[in-house]
């Protein structure tokens, strides 16, 4: 039997990988964009499609940044409000029909999220992050046979958090499974809380008050939730679980932080599907109807726009942090370029507070648009939203090919072919190339 070269090897795992069906249970929901961040990951193209390179041009070096893989809730804490609610409504018996269902449910989910590690990678974001890592082999077999070949190194770097140092783990190990000549050439991971938790470390000190003291944005986010529209959906979403009487005789604050807790849990749902009991999934979305899981998928968008985000058009303070991160790009693949580099591969693994901001500070599809304070950000004016920005393992890819002494960059957003920003002049006309020196020109580092 003839044996597949490393080559072939390479392209057949990414095949495999792209041609096998998705679990029943791990498919993409339905309404997208009301998970918000907490949209489980697929890449958003068939890699077959990929642009080929110019003529004479070859592979020599790849990075990224990508965002750990689906998990679990970081606490307990919405599932700890709404059983209160319940077990008191059900001590008075009033509750409705599908209320008596949600309990029972509600405290499965709780008990599969601890079972995992509230915050730890599930099933399906540990499998997000080996399928992303073998079409990242797939699109590249010559590069990764010569960093075989040469012993080039692969530098594994991440927050320090425990679902991105787990995401880099399983990212790696799946890598190192398409040619086991690659496992020796991975690592040590290491940590770097500057480049890949800014929002918490020094750098970001002045975004950390801005969250804290900025009272524009108070205001701002205060007014978007305490509309009559968000009132009137956290009455339609308790209707379905707890009687009309009772629901009537909580104060609105608590109506609200009830039904965003319940909300909440159905966001969450998705990334926890192979933890269900059944393997079928959560079906979550028997607890909130479509436009009020919309409308409060809205409002996580909303906070995640104006704390993240492009923000406000008269201030850089959310993103402009994450100019450490960009500038680590470049800096790779600049070394590369002088010969000064022996890595063949920088893989970074973070959060959605470093995605989101280096997607508005690159210009990335979604992330062009902040908005002014008497024209807020909504669905109906803006193309942000969480689930394509920034979902459970979003990511952030340059591919840099050489010819001679000329270098070219592609950009891969969640996979999909991307042209860099309004300014930045490809090789040609609709090509995803771009000459490094040209993306130098055009982020101002020349």
């Amino acid at each position: 039997m003839r044996r597949l070269t490393p080559t072939l090897t390479l392209a057949v795992c990414a095949l495999l990988v792209t041609a096998l069906p998705a679990r029943a249970a791990d498919r993409q929901p339905a309404h997208l964009d009301s998970y918000g961040t907490k949209a489980p990951y697929s890449a958003q193209q068939d890699p077959r499609t990929y642009q080929r390179p110019p003529a004479g041009f070859t592979p020599v070096f790849t990075e990224n940044v990508s965002r750990h893989g689906s998990r679990a809730a970081t606490d307990s804490e919405d599932g700890d409000l709404v059983l209160a609610l319940w077990d008191r409504a059900r001590a008075e018996g009033r509750l409705t029909r599908e209320g008596e269902r949600f309990g029972p449910e509600v405290r499965a989910l709780e008990a599969a999220m601890a079972e995992v590690g509230y915050g730890g990678l599930s099933g399906r974001g540990k499998q997000e992050m080996r399928d992303t890592a073998a079409r990242t082999a797939g699109r590249l077999p010559s590069l990764f046979k010569r960093i075989a070949a040469d012993g080039e190194r692969i530098d594994v770097v991440s927050s320090g958090q425990g679902r991105a140092v787990d995401s880099g783990t399983l990212f790696t190990a799946a890598l190192a499974a398409t040619d086991p000549a690659l496992a020796p050439l991975i690592g040590p991971a290491r940590t770097d809380k500057d480049l890949l938790y800014f929002h918490k470390a020094a750098g970001g000190a002045a975004y950390r008050d801005y969250l804290a003291n900025d009272r524009r944005l108070a205001q701002t986010l205060a007014d978007i939730t305490d509309r009559p529209r968000t009132h009137e959906a956290a009455r339609r979403v308790l209707r379905g679980i707890f009687t009309a009487d009772f629901v009537g005789q909580l104060p609105d604050a608590d109506r609200v932080a009830a039904a965003q807790a319940v909300y909440n849990l159905y966001a969450i749902a998705p990334a926890m599907s192979r933890e269900s009991p059944d393997g079928r999934g959560w079906r979550t979305e028997r607890w909130l109807s479509a436009r009020d899981a919309a409308w409060f998928g809205y409002l996580s968008d909303a906070e995640d726009f104006y704390e993240k985000g492009p923000g406000f058009a008269d201030s850089d303070i959310t993103y402009r942090m994450a100019g450490v991160l960009l500038d680590d790009f470049f800096r790779q693949a600049e070394a590369k370029r002088d010969g000064t580099s022996t890595l063949g591969a920088e893989l970074r693994f973070t959060h959605a507070e470093e995605i989101i901001p280096l997607a508005a500070l690159m210009g990335l599809p979604g992330s062009t648009r902040p908005v002014t304070a008497d024209r807020p950000y909504t669905y109906a004016s803006n193309p942000w939203r969480g689930a394509s920005v920034a979902p459970l393992g979003a990511n952030i890819q340059w591919d840099v090919f050489a010819k001679g002494g000329r270098y070219l960059v592609r950009m891969l957003y969640n996979e999909k072919e991307t042209a860099f920003k309004k300014g930045c002049r490809p090789i040609a006309a609709g090509s995803r190339f771009y000459d490094l020196d040209e993306l130098e020109r055009c982020f101002g580092r020349a």
